[in-house]
């Protein structure tokens, strides 16, 4: 039996440094299974132009991998500078809105405008106001309708349109803003398999996404990026409402102490994995490799304790959108996480009994992931809804499975899911005659080879009723 899947995924962020045909080519040659674009820093007409080129090449290369569009959602930024303020510590300035490029205010203070009206509505005196990932750090101390008199504890250099973090600070945008819905709009059109909702602070941010997905007729996940104290305060509904769940450290570790990042990591993934959600460890773990063709000793255990979490997918950001190195990453990642994986499987009893099940169905799958670990034995699923292949998921057996699909939208989004090694494949009336078109695939493609016991689990006629079954076969 062919035991070499990998079961975690990768996600890598497509941009200048990954954009050509022949890079993306080696990039899914060397086992991407999720191209991500990041909708803060595409237009449309690109966007367009980069999903029908991975397609392409996709078609080229006989191996399909799913697209994310990750929505910016709601953020507040500065806005434009003449040229770089350098802020000093101590010094006294002014977030204003409305007033145009960033200058002097008649007192001779310097300023700079924010994107959002309500700016000074929700802030209040003594809040923190952390600006370019908390690289500049200042202290409001007074409000006068819409100037933010602030004061600098932490100084540096201002550009234009930085990222603001208000930590604990709830911030009234709407979850989903005019230009995410337009950006959605051209996912829909383009058939995108996921979007990732940025600043999830609520459950209801995920509803009104996925109404708003289904009133256009989309069959894609909604994945909730959780970025800020109040989204930590939310996790559990958030997780459960939402398709999957992304640890984005990179304002979470600015939104919340640093030091809580990996408690909060792992609790996402326990979480995840207990509502049988998939999960995703995304930000900065490869930066060094943006320039440098080797990880650092800290980056090296960063993956691997993602990996060890049982994190379904770990992702690539600014290492495969401007690094020198992108296919690298992808390989440095797939080193790492096999390994790890592999000692893993020096325990072949390994399954999780920490998941609760509470439908009969589900209690079936534990019971078949237990006898494929018993027989040394690959699972087949076939599926339509994507139910059974979720749950065999969240258990994380350690042991192939092979999930067969008729429907296109779910083959790819399959592939978000660890351990799950999908197929689409037009299943026929009978149901042996597809058990065995299935067992064709696996040894064509070399994932089994005759003789290799497989476990199936399928519906089958007992008479005129159709049953759930677990079937002990051989290919």
């Amino acid at each position: 039996m062919n035991k070499t899947t990998q079961k975690t995924k990768i996600i890598f962020t497509i941009g200048p440094a990954t954009e050509s045909e022949e890079t993306l080519e080696a990039m899914i040659n060397e086992g991407v299974d999720i191209c991500r674009i990041n909708m803060a820093h595409a237009d449309h007409d690109w966007t367009r132009k980069i999903v029908k080129r991975v397609r392409s090449v996709c078609e080229r290369v006989g191996r399909h991998i799913a697209i994310m569009m990750d929505v910016k959602g709601p953020e507040v930024r500065t806005g434009d500078v003449p040229e770089t303020f350098h802020l000093e510590k101590d010094e006294i300035f002014y977030f204003t809105y409305g007033v145009g490029k960033g200058g002097t205010t008649s007192d001779g203070h310097r300023r700079v405008d924010v994107n959002y009206p309500d700016f000074y509505r929700d802030i209040a005196i003594g809040n923190t106001v952390l600006v370019d990932s908390g690289l500049i750090r200042l202290e409001v101390l007074s409000i006068d309708n819409t100037d933010v008199k602030c004061k600098v504890i932490i100084p540096g250099p201002l550009g234009n349109r930085r990222h603001i973090n208000l930590p604990g600070v709830y911030v009234k945008l709407p979850s989903l803003t005019k230009k995410d819905q337009g950006d959605v709009d051209v996912g829909v059109d383009l058939n995108i398999d996921f979007y990732a909702l940025s600043f999830v602070r609520e459950p209801d941010d995920i509803i009104k996404l996925k109404g708003y997905l289904e009133a256009k007729g989309s069959e894609g996940k909604v994945i909730a990026k959780i970025e800020d104290q109040q989204a930590i305060t939310n996790l559990d509904e958030i997780i459960k409402t939402s398709d999957g769940l992304m640890v984005a450290r990179g304002d979470l570790g600015v939104e919340c102490s640093f030091e809580e990042l990996p408690a909060i990591q792992s609790k996402a993934i326990k979480i995840s994995i207990n509502e049988t959600k998939p999960v995703i460890v995304a930000t900065q773990m490869l930066e060094s490799m943006i320039e440098s063709p080797m990880p650092t000793r800290a980056e090296i255990s960063d993956i691997a304790n993602a990996v060890r979490e049982q994190a379904d997918c770990i992702m690539l950001s600014g290492e495969t959108t401007i690094g020198k190195y992108p296919v690298e990453c992808v390989n440095t990642m797939n080193r790492i996480a096999s390994c790890i994986e592999a000692e893993e499987d020096l325990d072949p009893t390994r399954l999780r009994t920490d998941i609760i099940l509470r439908l009969p169905k589900s209690k079936m799958l534990r019971s078949a992931a237990q006898l494929a670990i018993d027989l040394d034995a690959a699972i087949v699923v076939f599926t339509r809804k994507g139910l059974f292949p979720l749950k065999l998921a969240a258990l994380r057996p350690q042991i192939p499975i092979y999930a067969f699909t008729d429907k296109p939208a779910l083959f790819k989004q399959l592939l978000l899911l660890r351990g799950i090694e999908p197929f689409f494949m037009d299943f026929v009336n009978d149901h042996e005659d597809t058990i065995q078109k299935a067992f064709s695939t696996l040894k064509e493609r070399k994932w089994s080879s005759k003789g290799d016991p497989i476990v199936v689990v399928t519906k089958m006629y007992a008479g005129k009723e159709l049953i759930d079954t677990t079937q002990i076969r051989t290919i």
